[in-house]
């Protein structure tokens, strides 16, 4: 068999196929001008279940299931194409727009910020690398600062999302659900543990350690090595820091970070104790209303889908179409719900391309429920 001569041929019936394509979706754009004159919407799975019938009936047993899936291709591509055609400007979009119209070219250099935790936590950190001048108020919980920020007591607020080593901090995720905000910017944050107690104490003397969740999990093949030591929960590692500093006991030590032992008058008896050096967490700006910025290239977004399959498939195809990036999907179980799940997307792309406002529109009219979280960039 000649090899050439075969790819020759496959040229050829592949010209044809991209003829036939564009006559396809040319015709899709006449169907949804007759949609739109029915006032129809742009999913009709009945015919969808019929065209893929016949075309897996022609195909024949041998190829039946790859057909099918071209046939799914074909028909992300071809709705994505009518929404764009068919759809007109959402709630959202039409608050996107208004958002945009004169964009915001400097983020703010000053503003009252809640973190939570206290002096020396990582969240502060984040918070001066946000702000050249920020003015930091501490809150005990997460959701102390996004209801601070929900209330107008500050101006933003700054959140742990997720971490290299550990993955995603679900308890932010959960409280997204319940609150209104909007992201406006994120960072990504190198994060080095120390293991710091008071002066003059030894690692033998160590019973008990303490720190946040996440930092335990990042440490974990070093605490693995103290098999004797008490491993506990607090809710900030620089709440667990100045714990130490103040508390009476000799055999506490707290994951934190080096600055922190120096805030609190600490010693470090161990420096980089993470598991990968290669260490960073990703932390969240929250603003009450929406704030787009010039060069805002990422968006982060609430769904739900029906619970059928390919639900969630059929929204991923969306993103796909455009030519846009999925760079994160998270899952959360709904609350009272059996097996059923919330997903957040985070998508490369501006809410400044026509194409992405497309995008949003049809996700927006395809989800059950979908909340729009923010265009912001990443520093």
């Amino acid at each position: 068999m000649d090899l050439e001569a075969l790819r020759l041929r496959v040229n050829e019936i592949d010209d044809e196929i991209a003829k036939l394509f564009v006559e396809r979706m040319q015709t899709s754009a006449k169907i949804a001008e007759a949609k739109a004159e029915k006032n129809l919407p742009v999913l009709d799975q009945k015919r969808e279940n019929q065209v893929l019938q016949r075309v897996m009936d022609q195909a024949g047993e041998e190829f039946e299931l790859y057909i099918k899936t071209l046939y799914h291709t074909m028909f992300e591509v071809s709705r994505s194409y009518q929404a764009g055609l068919l759809t007109k400007e959402t709630p959202l979009s039409q608050e996107i727009i208004a958002n945009i119209q004169e964009p915001k070219l400097e983020f703010p250099r000053k503003a009252i910020v809640a973190c939570q935790g206290v002096e020396g936590s990582y969240a502060e950190r984040a918070c001066g690398k946000l702000f050249s001048m920020p003015n930091t108020m501490f809150f005990n919980s997460f959701e102390s600062v996004f209801n601070a920020v929900e209330m107008g007591l500050c101006q933003y607020g700054v959140l742990p999302i997720e971490n290299s080593s550990a993955g995603s901090v679900t308890e932010v995720y959960d409280l997204m659900v319940r609150h209104k905000f909007y992201v406006v910017k994120s960072l990504k944050l190198h994060i080095n543990h120390a293991l710091v107690t008071k002066k003059g104490i030894k690692l033998s003397d160590i019973k008990e350690i303490i720190s946040h969740e996440q930092a335990l999990q990042q440490c974990s093949e070093f605490l693995k090595s103290l098999p004797n030591v008490k491993v506990t929960v607090f809710e900030n590692t620089a709440t667990a820091a100045k714990y130490v500093a103040e508390c009476d006991r000799t055999d506490i030590a707290a994951l934190s970070s080096p600055e922190c032992a120096k805030l609190y008058g600490l010693d470090i008896l161990k420096e980089d104790v993470q598991n990968n050096a290669n260490n960073y967490t990703r932390f969240i700006c929250i603003a009450k209303n929406m704030e787009i910025y010039a060069g805002a290239n990422k968006i982060s977004l609430m769904l739900s889908v029906e619970h059928r399959p390919g639900s969630l498939h059929e929204m991923i195809g969306k993103v796909a179409c455009q030519g846009l990036n999925l760079s994160k999907l998270e899952s959360r179980p709904i609350p009272g719900k059996d097996f059923e799940f919330r997903f957040y997307f985070d998508i490369e792309g501006s809410v400044f391309s026509p194409y992405v406002l497309t995008l949003l529109k049809d996700m927006e009219l395809s989800a059950e429920q979908l909340s729009f979280l923010g265009c912001y960039s990443e520093m």
